[in-house]
């Protein structure tokens, strides 16, 4: 089996016309399925560019959202969207709310959208602000009514219930996946996750090179790491690869003998296949 990968693809900065001939560009290698990590869209097109890809590329589309995925509504109000379009359109699959899919009888796919959980690298003296702040309801809520009115405010202002929030989602994404990695690790040999966020620092690339301490609270994952270390440790017969995106930096992150991380690269308007992955 043959799974295309594509990550941070912004269709949001296309016109259709444009929309549709990179949909031409994923199904060109004729892969068995499409993975995308996240940062697909906006909230208010995300429904629009998702159709639109699955009219150009055959087979299932198995997709997690990333932060711009929300902008301009809710975390709530998107998952609610994409499941109904789950339901309407089955070749369109949430991850999250898939399950263990099956690739091969050796392999499996499962997937949770990460979550920036301000834990790694320096969450409280950093001055990087972030639009997601400012643009995802539930992460504005937090904020200073002064500092959400004006975003240059933003900086000087205490973040702590910003960041109660951030890790809060980023334990609850990590407390979905593991029944998801439990299930897998049972039957399968091999499991493909896929997820947004980078959940280590050594797979938190920019650049060619790790992102400073003042960026990692912001790019990584650490919730979503420990529970992906834990069931790597747990089944040492058993090998994950992770696939992610978020930073725009490619990369590669050999976590433990059995848990590989792949960082894929991004650039605005220059959506790209990152790669085509041949499953055993």
């Amino acid at each position: 089996m043959r799974l295309a990968w594509a990550t941070d693809i912004h269709l949001d900065f296309l016109d259709d016309e444009q929309v549709r001939r990179f949909a031409a560009e994923l199904a060109a290698p004729r892969a068995d399925a499409l993975v995308l990590s996240g940062d697909l869209s906006h909230a208010e097109t995300l429904e629009h560019h998702l159709r639109m890809l699955a009219q150009g590329v055959p087979g299932p589309i198995y997709f997690v959202l990333g932060n711009h995925d929300y902008y301009g509504s809710s975390v709530a109000a998107v998952r609610a969207a994409v499941l109904d379009l789950g339901a309407r359109r089955p070749r369109l699959a949430w991850l999250p709310a898939a399950g263990v899919v099956r690739l091969t009888d050796r392999t499996a796919l499962i997937g949770c959208d990460g979550w920036a959980d301000a834990r790694i690298g320096n969450p409280d003296t950093t001055p990087v602000a972030l639009n997601d702040f400012f643009h995802i309801e539930e992460l504005a809520a937090t904020l200073d009514p002064v500092a959400r009115a004006n975003p240059r405010l933003f900086r000087g202002t205490d973040r702590r219930r910003l960041h109660a929030e951030l890790r809060a989602r980023g334990d609850a994404e990590a407390a979905a996946l593991r029944p998801l990695l439990r299930d897998a690790l049972r039957e399968f040999a091999e499991v493909v996750v896929v997820t947004h966020v980078p959940p280590f620092a050594a797979a938190c690339w920019h650049e060619g090179r790790h992102s400073e301490p003042d960026w990692q609270p912001y790019f990584t994952c650490a919730a979503v790491g420990e529970a992906l270390r834990e069931a790597a440790a747990a089944r040492p017969d058993r090998r994950l690869t992770v696939l992610c995106g978020h930073t725009h930096g490619t990369g590669e992150a050999r976590i433990l003998a059995n848990l590989t991380v792949l960082t894929g690269g991004a650039e605005y308007r220059r959506p790209a296949l990152q790669r085509v992955l041949d499953v055993a």
